[in-house]
């Protein structure tokens, strides 16, 4: 099973950003941890500040890949670009959030890409990304 986790704008400062929001931890630590629990998985990592860049990536693993966890960060809000990426793809994309987004400022309770999603995960901190990892290795399972 092969799995690509694509973050987007700023999560490369994840354990020095906002750290009451998003943790102390970095994100390498995690994936470290997250690559030992699933350790019968292929997971590959790419986080980009750059919406194309996403949107390449996107095009890049979504026919090849069993599943795709997205978070899309500030561009879960905006962008129409990623929208058309995740539903033009055939990997199925669950749309993860560390923090939870109807908490937080009322811009960022609308996303432009989870009617694209199999789901969404908000307000877990790391755990969305197991969670979502879950899922995903149950409906390969299933098929």
């Amino acid at each position: 099973m092969k799995i690509q986790i694509i973050n987007g704008p700023n999560l490369n400062l994840l354990g020095k950003r906002e750290t009451s929001i998003y943790g102390s931890q970095s994100f390498e630590d995690f994936l470290a941890t997250l690559k030992k629990q699933f350790s019968d998985t292929t997971i590959e990592y790419y986080q980009s500040n750059v919406e194309g860049e996403i949107v390449n990536k996107l095009h890049e693993v979504g026919f090849s890949f069993d599943g795709i966890i997205l978070n899309a960060g500030a561009y879960t809000h905006t962008s129409v670009a990623i929208h058309d990426a995740v539903g033009g793809i055939k990997t199925p994309v669950v749309e993860v959030h560390i923090s939870n987004v109807y908490a937080r400022e009322e811009f960022r309770h609308k996303s432009l890409i989870t009617s694209k999603c199999a789901g969404m995960l908000t307000g877990f901190g790391m755990d969305g990304y197991v969670m979502a990892l879950h899922y995903l290795t149950k409906i390969k399972k299933a098929v």
